[in-house]
Protein backbone atom coordinates (compact mmCIF):
# COMPACT_ATOMS: atom_id res chain seq x y z
CA UNK A 1 0.00 0.00 0.00
CA UNK A 2 2.27 2.43 1.20
CA UNK A 3 6.36 1.77 0.22
CA UNK A 4 8.57 4.08 1.83
CA UNK A 5 12.70 3.82 0.22
CA UNK A 6 15.60 5.77 1.88
CA UNK A 7 13.92 8.89 2.80
CA UNK A 8 15.90 11.65 4.25
CA UNK A 9 14.68 14.52 5.70
CA UNK A 10 16.56 17.68 6.98
CA UNK A 11 14.86 20.14 8.99
CA UNK A 12 16.82 23.53 9.49
CA UNK A 13 20.03 21.70 8.73
CA UNK A 14 19.57 18.95 10.54
CA UNK A 15 19.20 15.34 9.17
CA UNK A 16 16.05 14.11 10.93
CA UNK A 17 15.25 10.60 8.65
CA UNK A 18 18.12 8.67 7.60
CA UNK A 19 17.21 6.36 4.66
CA UNK A 20 14.61 5.24 6.28
CA UNK A 21 12.86 2.30 4.88
CA UNK A 22 9.57 1.28 5.64
CA UNK A 23 6.05 -0.71 4.84
CA UNK A 24 2.34 -0.29 5.27
CA UNK A 25 0.13 -2.66 4.52
CA UNK A 26 -2.89 -2.20 3.47
CA UNK A 27 -6.12 -2.32 5.64
CA UNK A 28 -4.37 -2.51 8.53
CA UNK A 29 -3.60 -0.11 11.63
CA UNK A 30 0.24 0.25 11.69
CA UNK A 31 1.64 1.71 15.04
CA UNK A 32 4.64 3.93 14.23
CA UNK A 33 6.54 3.94 17.67
CA UNK A 34 9.10 5.69 19.29
CA UNK A 35 10.79 7.75 22.16
CA UNK A 36 10.31 11.61 21.88
CA UNK A 37 12.16 12.66 19.38
CA UNK A 38 12.96 9.99 16.89
CA UNK A 39 11.59 11.51 13.78
CA UNK A 40 7.66 10.06 14.39
CA UNK A 41 5.76 13.10 13.40
CA UNK A 42 8.46 14.10 10.64
CA UNK A 43 7.70 11.05 9.03
CA UNK A 44 3.87 11.36 8.68
CA UNK A 45 4.85 15.13 7.52
CA UNK A 46 6.85 13.42 4.79
CA UNK A 47 3.85 10.74 4.01
CA UNK A 48 1.25 14.25 3.79
CA UNK A 49 3.76 16.47 1.97
CA UNK A 50 3.86 19.18 4.47
CA UNK A 51 7.35 18.85 4.52
CA UNK A 52 9.84 17.99 1.66
CA UNK A 53 11.96 15.21 1.30
CA UNK A 54 15.97 15.45 0.86
CA UNK A 55 15.86 12.34 -1.29
CA UNK A 56 14.58 8.66 -1.19
CA UNK A 57 10.63 8.01 -2.88
CA UNK A 58 7.36 7.38 -1.48
CA UNK A 59 4.91 5.25 -2.93
CA UNK A 60 1.19 5.04 -2.46
CA UNK A 61 -0.09 1.60 -4.53
CA UNK A 62 3.26 2.09 -6.83
CA UNK A 63 3.04 5.14 -7.72
CA UNK A 64 5.86 7.73 -6.54
CA UNK A 65 4.19 10.82 -4.69
CA UNK A 66 6.87 12.15 -3.20
CA UNK A 67 6.68 15.64 -5.64
CA UNK A 68 3.16 15.63 -4.97
CA UNK A 69 1.87 18.76 -2.69
CA UNK A 70 -0.86 18.22 0.30
CA UNK A 71 -3.74 19.16 -1.83
CA UNK A 72 -2.91 16.42 -4.47
CA UNK A 73 -2.38 13.36 -1.63
CA UNK A 74 -5.72 14.29 -0.25
CA UNK A 75 -6.55 13.89 -3.73
CA UNK A 76 -5.35 10.36 -3.85
CA UNK A 77 -7.17 9.40 -0.74
CA UNK A 78 -4.82 10.20 2.24
CA UNK A 79 -6.49 11.58 5.29
CA UNK A 80 -4.22 13.45 7.93
CA UNK A 81 -4.91 14.49 11.44
CA UNK A 82 -2.12 16.67 12.75
CA UNK A 83 -1.07 16.44 16.44
CA UNK A 84 -2.80 19.30 18.04
CA UNK A 85 -5.97 18.85 16.01
CA UNK A 86 -5.39 22.23 14.02
CA UNK A 87 -8.94 22.97 13.47
CA UNK A 88 -10.19 26.18 12.89
CA UNK A 89 -11.52 27.66 15.92
CA UNK A 90 -13.32 30.39 14.92
CA UNK A 91 -15.65 28.02 12.08
CA UNK A 92 -18.73 26.07 12.70
CA UNK A 93 -17.98 22.34 13.37
CA UNK A 94 -20.66 22.08 10.21
CA UNK A 95 -17.87 24.51 8.38
CA UNK A 96 -15.09 22.88 9.57
CA UNK A 97 -16.13 19.58 8.04
CA UNK A 98 -16.75 21.38 4.70
CA UNK A 99 -13.09 22.19 3.97
CA UNK A 100 -12.64 19.08 2.82
CA UNK A 101 -15.39 18.57 0.61
CA UNK A 102 -13.98 20.00 -2.71
CA UNK A 103 -10.90 17.35 -2.11
CA UNK A 104 -13.40 14.64 -2.89
CA UNK A 105 -13.69 12.67 -6.18
CA UNK A 106 -17.44 12.85 -6.48
CA UNK A 107 -17.27 16.60 -5.77
CA UNK A 108 -20.03 16.03 -3.05
CA UNK A 109 -21.65 18.66 -1.32
CA UNK A 110 -22.69 17.19 1.59
CA UNK A 111 -20.97 15.86 4.43
CA UNK A 112 -21.40 12.26 4.49
CA UNK A 113 -23.64 11.03 7.21
CA UNK A 114 -21.20 8.38 8.18
CA UNK A 115 -19.11 11.07 9.88
CA UNK A 116 -22.26 11.58 12.15
CA UNK A 117 -22.90 7.68 12.59
CA UNK A 118 -19.27 7.58 13.96
CA UNK A 119 -19.11 10.70 15.73
CA UNK A 120 -22.66 11.31 16.56
CA UNK A 121 -21.93 14.56 18.90
CA UNK A 122 -20.72 16.40 15.86
CA UNK A 123 -24.05 16.25 14.57
CA UNK A 124 -25.90 17.72 17.54
CA UNK A 125 -22.75 20.80 17.61
CA UNK A 126 -22.70 21.20 14.23
CA UNK A 127 -23.63 25.28 14.31
CA UNK A 128 -20.97 25.60 17.38
CA UNK A 129 -17.86 27.22 16.51
CA UNK A 130 -14.54 24.45 16.71
CA UNK A 131 -12.60 26.64 19.27
CA UNK A 132 -16.12 26.21 21.67
CA UNK A 133 -15.81 22.32 21.69
CA UNK A 134 -13.86 20.61 24.56
CA UNK A 135 -10.40 18.64 23.84
CA UNK A 136 -12.10 15.25 22.72
CA UNK A 137 -14.79 16.76 20.93
CA UNK A 138 -11.86 18.74 18.79
CA UNK A 139 -10.58 15.68 18.24
CA UNK A 140 -13.83 14.16 17.50
CA UNK A 141 -14.11 17.09 14.56
CA UNK A 142 -10.42 16.70 13.20
CA UNK A 143 -10.49 13.41 12.44
CA UNK A 144 -14.39 13.88 11.28
CA UNK A 145 -12.84 16.29 8.52
CA UNK A 146 -10.26 13.85 7.36
CA UNK A 147 -13.25 11.54 6.86
CA UNK A 148 -14.88 13.82 4.67
CA UNK A 149 -12.98 12.81 1.52
CA UNK A 150 -13.41 9.03 2.33
CA UNK A 151 -9.56 8.54 2.49
CA UNK A 152 -8.05 5.00 1.80
CA UNK A 153 -5.30 5.85 4.12
CA UNK A 154 -5.68 7.64 7.39
CA UNK A 155 -2.62 9.55 9.34
CA UNK A 156 -3.46 10.06 12.85
CA UNK A 157 -0.55 11.95 14.68
CA UNK A 158 -0.80 11.24 18.90
CA UNK A 159 -5.05 11.36 18.60
CA UNK A 160 -5.31 10.52 21.84
CA UNK A 161 -2.98 13.43 23.13
CA UNK A 162 -4.84 15.28 26.16
CA UNK A 163 -8.26 13.16 25.98
CA UNK A 164 -10.60 12.11 28.12
CA UNK A 165 -10.70 8.46 28.74
CA UNK A 166 -14.20 7.94 26.89
CA UNK A 167 -13.58 9.42 23.83
CA UNK A 168 -10.01 7.80 23.94
CA UNK A 169 -12.17 4.42 23.67
CA UNK A 170 -14.26 5.93 21.27
CA UNK A 171 -11.31 6.69 19.05
CA UNK A 172 -10.09 3.21 19.22
CA UNK A 173 -13.25 2.04 18.42
CA UNK A 174 -13.49 3.91 15.59
CA UNK A 175 -10.04 2.97 14.09
CA UNK A 176 -11.06 -0.92 14.45
CA UNK A 177 -14.37 -0.36 12.41
CA UNK A 178 -12.89 1.51 9.62
CA UNK A 179 -10.18 -0.93 9.58
CA UNK A 180 -12.31 -3.71 9.55
CA UNK A 181 -14.13 -1.59 6.73
CA UNK A 182 -10.46 -2.36 4.48
CA UNK A 183 -9.00 1.38 5.54
CA UNK A 184 -5.60 1.24 5.76
CA UNK A 185 -4.47 3.26 9.49
CA UNK A 186 -1.21 4.95 9.84
CA UNK A 187 -0.78 6.18 13.54
CA UNK A 188 1.49 7.63 16.28
CA UNK A 189 1.33 6.72 19.56
CA UNK A 190 2.61 7.30 22.79
CA UNK A 191 0.17 4.65 24.78
CA UNK A 192 1.24 1.35 24.44
CA UNK A 193 -1.73 -0.54 25.88
CA UNK A 194 -3.90 1.62 22.99
CA UNK A 195 -1.60 0.65 20.67
CA UNK A 196 -1.67 -2.95 21.27
CA UNK A 197 -5.55 -2.74 21.02
CA UNK A 198 -5.82 -0.93 17.54
CA UNK A 199 -2.80 -1.77 16.12
CA UNK A 200 -1.51 -4.96 13.84
CA UNK A 201 1.38 -4.06 12.60
CA UNK A 202 4.34 -1.96 14.62
CA UNK A 203 7.04 -0.19 13.37
CA UNK A 204 9.64 0.64 16.09
CA UNK A 205 11.75 3.96 15.13
CA UNK A 206 15.43 5.45 16.30
CA UNK A 207 17.30 8.33 15.85
CA UNK A 208 15.31 8.82 12.20
CA UNK A 209 15.16 4.88 11.24
CA UNK A 210 13.27 2.49 11.59
CA UNK A 211 14.83 -0.12 13.69
CA UNK A 212 12.38 -2.39 14.48
CA UNK A 213 8.49 -4.14 12.30
CA UNK A 214 6.62 -6.54 13.09
CA UNK A 215 3.27 -8.21 14.04
CA UNK A 216 1.53 -6.00 17.13
CA UNK A 217 1.35 -9.94 19.13
CA UNK A 218 5.31 -10.02 18.37
CA UNK A 219 6.05 -6.80 20.11
CA UNK A 220 8.09 -8.05 23.00
CA UNK A 221 9.30 -6.84 26.64
CA UNK A 222 12.67 -6.46 25.07
CA UNK A 223 11.70 -4.28 22.09
CA UNK A 224 9.50 -2.28 24.81
CA UNK A 225 12.45 -1.98 27.43
CA UNK A 226 15.23 -0.87 24.66
CA UNK A 227 12.82 1.47 22.32
CA UNK A 228 10.03 2.86 24.28
CA UNK A 229 10.45 2.61 28.11
CA UNK A 230 11.62 6.22 29.26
Amino acid sequence: MISIRKVNQLYGGTQILWDLDLEIPKASCTCIMGRNGVGKTTLLKCLMGLLPVASGDILLDGTPIQQQPPHARAALGIGYVPQGRDIFPLLTVEENLRIGLPQRKDKARQIPEKIFELFPVLKDMLGRRGGDLSGGQQQQLAIGRALVIEPTVLILDEPNEGIQPNIVSQIGDVILKLVGEGMTVVLVEQKLGFAKRVGKEFRLMEKGRVVASDSMSNLSEDLIRRHLAV
